[in-house]
This record gives structure tokens, sequence and C-alpha cells, in this order.
């Protein structure tokens, strides 16, 4: 899995438009090979990151759990925290 694509479900405050649509352009970057794709290819790329970042939407909404919603800070220092004792 793509190190850049991270979990959205189940955050407290949820995911935002901005970071769905990231997770969809890292995935099809993933996908495709291209981080960049050429002009020919750049309406494909676009319409499949809009596409599936549509689908994600529709995916949170319709998910349920009984956890409670991890805090977004709480996570990003854990995260910190476990970059540091990798990268030192």
């Amino acid at each position: 899995m793509c190190r850049s694509i991270k979990t959205l479900f189940n955050f407290e405050p949820p995911a935002t438009g901005d970071e769905i649509h990231a997770s969809a352009l890292q995935y099809v970057r993933k996908l495709s090979g291209s981080t960049h794709p050429s002009q020919k290819n750049q309406a494909a790329f676009e319409h499949a990151v809009e596409e599936i970042a549509a689908t994600t939407r529709r995916l949170l909404a319709a998910l349920q759990t009984d956890a409670p919603p991890h805090d977004r800070a709480v996570e990003a220092a854990k995260a910190r925290e476990r970059a540091r004792q990798r990268f030192g």
C-alpha cells in the first residue's frame, strides 16, 4: 500500500474534501505509475481522481463503527514518534 494514503475513517474531526482528494490522487498515481501524466492522458487521469474521490466520500458516509473516533492530533503525535524511532 502506498505510504502516502492515510486512513480517513473514524477520525474527529472527519476527513476533509482535500484529504479525500489527496488520497484519491495518490491512489491513481500508484496505479498509473505516473505522478504527472502526459497531456494525452491528463483528462483520463483527472477523471479517475474525481471518480475515486466521489466513491471514497460515499464509502466514508456509509461506514459504521461502535468504536470511538480517533483524535487526529493524538494519532499524528504517535506517527511522529514512530518516525523518530525509525529514522532517528
